[in-house]
Formats: C-alpha cells, sequence, structure tokens
C-alpha cells in the first residue's frame, strides 16, 4: 500500500472509530422520572448508558426490579445529584429530604434484580423499610434455590451513597442481600437492621460467587453487621469469594442493650474465602443472643447440605475493634455438620480497645481457638483487656501453624489457656503445638510460665509505654519497644505509633 493509500486509509478508520464513539454517546439517554410517575417502566425502557433520574424527596412505592438489558455500559438510577455527596464520600441520614425514596409495600424488596441483570447503578437513593420490617430492602441475585447456577447470576451492580434503613421501632431483618457477582457497595448508610427471635444483617450474601467490595460505608444491624453465609447455597460447590471490606464502620447503637433485638456479632464469616479486612472500625457488642464475641471466622454447613463450606485466606488488618465481651473466635470445624477446615487466618495490625466483660459481659478474651483451625497469625496487635479472663482460649483440638508474635496485651486472669490445661507453657504445648510465640509484651504475665523471647512487664510500666492509656494507645516516642519487633518495626499495632520526637530547632544566628 503506498503512504498516500495508507494516510486515507488510516484517516478512514478514525473518522469511522469517531463516529462509532459518537453514535454511542449521542445514545445515551436521560429519563426523568416524576413524582408519582411509572419507575417500573422506565427501568425497561433505559438502555445501556441510560440514566434514570428520580425527583428528590419524591417516594416511588412498590416491588421494582432491574431487568437484563444486554450491552456492558452502566444503566445508572439515581436522584437528581445537585447539593448531595459526591463520588467517594459517603451519605447520611441528613441528605434524606433531597434524596428520592423507593419503598416496598409488603415484605418483598424494594428494588431487586431479574435473573441475568447486569451492568446497573443505583445512586444517592433512600431505601425505606419494607412493609412490617420483613425481608430485604434490597436484594441482588437470589438467595432460593431458583438460583442454582452461576449462569445467568447478576453480576456488575453497585450501590452507591445510598441511605438504607428500617424503621426505628419495627426495624428490619436485612438492608442488602449480596447473592450476586462482581458487586459494590460503598458510601452508604444502612441502620435500624434489628428484629426480634432472629438474625438481622445490614449486608448478608450466601448464594452469591463475588468478587464483593464492601467500602466506606456505616452498617448497623444487631445481628451480624456484615455476614457471609449462615444459610447454604444453592449453588453447588459455591464459596463466596475475593471479598473487600474497608473503611467502613460497623456499629450497633449502645442503646439497644436496653431493647428487645437480637444481639450478636459485628462481623461473621460463615462461608467464604479470600477476604479481605482493613481500616474498618468495629464498635460496641455485648452478651445478649450470645456471648458478646466481636468477630467470628466459623465454617458452617449451616443447614447440612454445605459439605463444602470453609473459611479461609483471610486478611484481618488495620482495623480498630472497640467496646466488646471478647476479640476473635475462630471455629475449625462445624461442630454440628460436616464442613472443610478453617485456614489461612491473619490478624495484624489491630487495635483492639475495651474488651472487657465488666462492661459488655462475655469472657474478654482477646482470642478463641475452637475445634482446630490451622495456619493461624497473631501479629503486631495491641490489645487492651483490663478485666479480661485472658489473652487466648482453645478448646477441642490441636492449632497447626499458630503464629503469635509482636503484640502488646496484658495477661488477665489466666493467659494462654486451654480446657483441662494450665495456663501458659502447658497449654501451649497442648493445644498450640510447634507455634511461635515470640517478641510480645504480655504484662502481668509469668515468664516461667511461656516460652522465651517475650517481656513481662508491670502493669504500670506497661501502661506508661501509651501517650493516654484509654484514650491513645499510640506508643511514647522514648518507648524501648518501638523498632524493637522481629521484623524491624515498633511492638502492637504500627497505626497507633507516635511519630519519634523532632529534635531541637537550632538556635537563632544573629546577623552580622
Amino acid at each position: 500500500m503506498s503512504r498516500a493509500l495508507r494516510a486515507v486509509w488510516a484517516f478512514g478508520l478514525a473518522a469511522a472509530t469517531a463516529a462509532i464513539v459518537c453514535a454511542a454517546v449521542v445514545s445515551a439517554t436521560t429519563l426523568q422520572v416524576p413524582a408519582g410517575g411509572d419507575l417500573q417502566s422506565a427501568l425497561l425502557n433505559a438502555q445501556p448508558g441510560d440514566t434514570i433520574v428520580l425527583t428528590p424527596g419524591a417516594t416511588y412505592t412498590g416491588n421494582f426490579t432491574l431487568p437484563d438489558k444486554g450491552g456492558s455500559s452502566f444503566i445508572t438510577l439515581q436522584t437528581n445529584p445537585q447539593g448531595l455527596p459526591e463520588s467517594g464520600e459517603r451519605i447520611s441520614p441528613a441528605e434524606a429530604p433531597r434524596l428520592a425514596k423507593l419503598r416496598s409495600p409488603n415484605g418483598l424488596p424494594a428494588l431487586q434484580t431479574a435473573p441475568g441483570a447486569h451492568h446497573w447503578r443505583v445512586v444517592l437513593v433512600e431505601f425505606q423499610s419494607n412493609a412490617g420490617g420483613a425481608g430485604d430492602i434490597v436484594a441482588l441475585g437470589n438467595g432460593s434455590a431458583s438460583q442454582s447456577t452461576l449462569i445467568g447470576i447478576p453480576n456488575n451492580l453497585t450501590i452507591d451513597r445510598c441511605y438504607i434503613h428500617g424503621d426505628p421501632s419495627q426495624g428490619q431483618k436485612r438492608g442488602v442481600a449480596l447473592n450476586s457477582a462482581s458487586t459494590t457497595v460503598t458510601g452508604s448508610y444502612i441502620s435500624d437492621i434489628k428484629v426480634v427471635g432472629q438474625d438481622s444483617q445490614a449486608i448478608g450474601g450466601w448464594n452469591g460467587p463475588g468478587p464483593f467490595v464492601i467500602t466506606n460505608n456505616y452498617l448497623e444491624a444487631a445481628g451480624e453487621n456484615i455476614m457471609f453465609g449462615g444459610a447454604d447455597p444453592a449453588i453447588p460447590n459455591l464459596v463466596p469469594s475475593d471479598i473487600t471490606i474497608e473503611q467502613n464502620t460497623l456499629a450497633k447503637p449502645p442503646a439497644w442493650r436496653s431493647q428487645r433485638w437480637q444481639v450478636k456479632n459485628l462481623l461473621e464469616l460463615k462461608n467464604a474465602r479470600r477476604v479481605t479486612i482493613q481500616s474498618n472500625t468495629l464498635e460496641y457488642v455485648w452478651s445478649a443472643a450470645q456471648s458478646g464475641v466481636a468477630i467470628l471466622f466459623t465454617g458452617r454447613n449451616q443447614d447440612g447440605l454445605c459439605p463444602w463450606c470453609r473459611v479461609e485466606q483471610v486478611t484481618f488488618e488495620g482495623n480498630t475493634v472497640s467496646h466488646g465481651g471478647a476479640g476473635v473466635q475462630i471455629l475449625g470445624f462445624d461442630d454440628t455438620h460436616p464442613s472443610q477446615q478453617t485456614r489461612g487466618i491473619t490478624i495484624r495490625n489491630n487495635l483492639f480497645d475495651d474488651i472487657d466483660p465488666q462492661n459488655w459481659g462475655g469472657n474478654g478474651y482477646f482470642l478463641q481457638l475452637v475445634s482446630g483451625p490451622r495456619d493461624i497469625v497473631v501479629d503486631h496487635n495491641t490489645v487492651i483487656q483490663d478485666h479480661a479472663g485472658g489473652i487466648l482460649f482453645a478448646d477441642g483440638g490441636p492449632v497447626l501453624g499458630f503464629t503469635f508474635t509482636n503484640n502488646l496485651i496484658r495477661h488477665g486472669a489466666y493467659g494462654i489457656m486451654g480446657s483441662n490445661r494450665a495456663p501458659g507453657n502447658d497449654a501451649i504445648g497442648a493445644y498450640l503445638p510447634a507455634s511461635l510465640i515470640n517478641s510480645n509484651v504480655i504484662a502481668e504475665g509469668d515468664a516461667s510460665r511461656y516460652p522465651p523471647g517475650n517481656q513481662f512487664p508491670t502493669l504500670s510500666l506497661f501502661i506508661s509505654q501509651f501517650i493516654s492509656y484509654g484514650a491513645d494507645f499510640r506508643l511514647v516516642p522514648a518507648s524501648p519497644w518501638r523498632h524493637a519487633g522481629t521484623d524491624g518495626s515498633s511492638l502492637g499495632s504500627s497505626t497507633n505509633e507516635a511519630p519519634p520526637a523532632l529534635p531541637p530547632a537550632p538556635p537563632d544566628v544573629p546577623e552580622r
């Protein structure tokens, strides 16, 4: 081809490409749905790339369904965004008067997905409680036996800056059901998810493969603020996988302690793998329907039909866990039905504060290992338990591959303890064989009962190493525990480390 023909060909190709792009842009439409308008018709008529705009303050009542529209461009359903939080920010109840509202007239979801629905974004919408507080407010995918294959599972779905809430007096069973694939919940505020006599979740999933991204939300629920598993998946061999839970606040209002709601845990995994839980704040859980443990990694074949259920490859890192009856419980095998072994759990670089049975019930243990999980790494955590039964309690079988290093913690009554064993080396030999327990600070402990390589300061020395014990758990600049870890960093959680003291400024030198 001659140079001139190449130029003509290239120009024609560029023009054709530009025409295709322009045609795609031109084809995108904004569909306005006025108050009292037919929202379901708008959902059915929208095409890939379109935006459906709802009227601020208007209420749309019904059981709306996101259909399968084909294509690979997102359709957006949103309130007019003017004056509302921008992408990357978090919504709050204060914005409710300016949000369009979806409400179910019955116990069915206000918004759900049709089989095969994909590439939908729901932005800046308020979802009110269902009539009677029953069921799911938003259902992405289907948790029942009607979704028994990965073919046609809803995917590429986003809930962004939505306010989803139960009724303050009647509550709500579940905020968002995640039984889909490739789904994100971000910047949202989910509250008043609470019921009597059964579990409730702000976000819960059991019959979707993932990946899931849950980021920058406020999540409030009585049962479990977030849970994966808890019901057997209808899809054979399904394990919700590739889950990111990051920069969220998970909380239960302390006022619920005097109310009737069924309160359990802040976060629980019963069937999940490859999970990253980082940079979250998890606070307020007490002994009620369960013993007040904040975090549970407990593989469960819930109804006996999921022998493949498991919890594995979980990283819990950079989080702050406060005000609870106990810290973390890890269950190796389901004690009711056959399951796979829980394994590959890393708990690193977290602050656990006010894990205290006097304040919240429970036993105050930082870690409970039951029925032999394996490959558990606990590293660089700062743990504050002023009235705890101990550090770790083990029962039901040995834990292989256990590492406990670089932690700052108080010994409590029994320290490292196991059923029918004496505290310390006796329990370690029986339940944590060939473990690595090194470079920890265990305040008030008895060095003769523990492996060498750990420190056992007095309580007063332990307290003196923090900027303000009870309020600011960063290490003071002169602490000997700075840069004393096996990796050269400071002991305890590095996210709570005070910066080093600055050198004094040089004296002023007068000008000549």
